[in-house]
């Protein structure tokens, strides 16, 4: 009996090492697609197959997963998949896109018997090569059920956020809590820095209170401390992207959100000051810059 391979369409910094994990933890062939050439030789070298575009996956796997910068890109696979997906096979979104474009597109594979996911991942890349992303899904439960032991390749936490949307709504408001933490740890480590206290010293001293949290031990220490802001990385401006996609759904729920507009200010003046390609917490160098600050290791690079 012929088994039929994942697909994988997308294999960018989180995507390709996704894919990765499939591969050497799935048990089952992968079939893969970019439109770079090179991280497909690279995966090929792990054992996925490239295939040359996006009919040729629809065509043979019956578990799709995308992982795609944004909503312009997610549009244009979709109108390549629709055209050519087969029935009863399933469409598993990894990237963060707005809510209502998810249900749309849900909708129309629907129509033509096409199960759909929305499974936005969260963490880091080092997270994405380790298998140890968190997944928040918006899906039926049967289709969970279906993806969930594909999804554990490259997620060691899978939540299930309720049906179509969900999950976007999930990733969107961790995003959006997150990009306010760091707004409030670049302030916190300027402030101390302006009073004599190493920044070092302030956030280990935070570590061992109630500002504790993931932001501070990854964002704070990895990257606002030693002023670490690589590109290549969640840069300000895809956190821009996805920032503004949260205070869309905040928009249409009738919510306001003064603390999300803070952040997207700080980050749309990173990317002014020419930072849009660095590492989202570069939005310090805004602190800084506003404050007058210059003995940080960002500003003594």
């Amino acid at each position: 009996m012929m088994v039929s391979p994942l697909g994988f369409i997308g294999l960018g910094v989180m995507g390709g090492p996704m894919c990765r994990n499939l591969v050497t933890k799935s048990g089952l062939p992968v079939i893969a697609y970019d439109i770079r050439q090179e991280p497909l030789d690279r995966l090929a070298e792990a054992g996925a197959r490239a295939v040359a575009g996006i009919v040729e996956v629809a065509a043979e796997a019956d578990v799709i997963f995308l992982s795609l910068p944004g909503h312009a890109e997610l549009e244009a696979v979709s109108s390549e998949l629709l055209s050519a997906a087969r029935r009863r096979s399933v469409v598993v979104d990894t990237s963060t896109v707005p809510v209502a474009l998810t249900r749309d597109i849900a909708a129309r594979f629907a129509k033509q018997g096409v199960d759909y996911a929305d499974a936005p991942v969260a963490r880091t890349r080092a997270a994405a090569e380790a298998g140890t992303l968190a997944v928040m899904v918006g899906a039926k439960d049967a289709v969970l059920a279906r993806i969930r032991p594909h999804l554990a390749c490259f997620a060691s936490d899978i939540s299930h956020c309720g049906g179509i949307g969900a999950g976007q709504v999930g990733k969107l408001m961790n995003n959006m809590v997150l990009f306010q933490s760091v707004v409030a740890l670049s302030e916190a480590l300027t402030i101390a820095r302006r009073a004599g206290v190493d920044g070092e010293r302030l956030f280990e001293t935070l570590s061992t209170g109630s500002a504790d949290s993931f932001a501070l031990r990854n964002h704070g220490m990895k990257a606002l401390m030693p002023g670490d802001f690589p590109e290549r990385a969640f840069s300000a401006r895809y956190a821009l992207e996805d920032l503004r996609y949260a205070m869309q759904l905040a928009a249409d729920g009738g919510v306001a959100v003064p603390g999300a507009e803070t952040a997207a200010r700080m980050l749309e003046a990173a990317i002014a000051a020419g930072h849009g390609d660095e590492y989202h917490p570069t939005i310090l160098n805004v602190v800084e810059k506003r404050s007058g600050v210059s003995n940080s290791p960002a500003n003594a690079r």
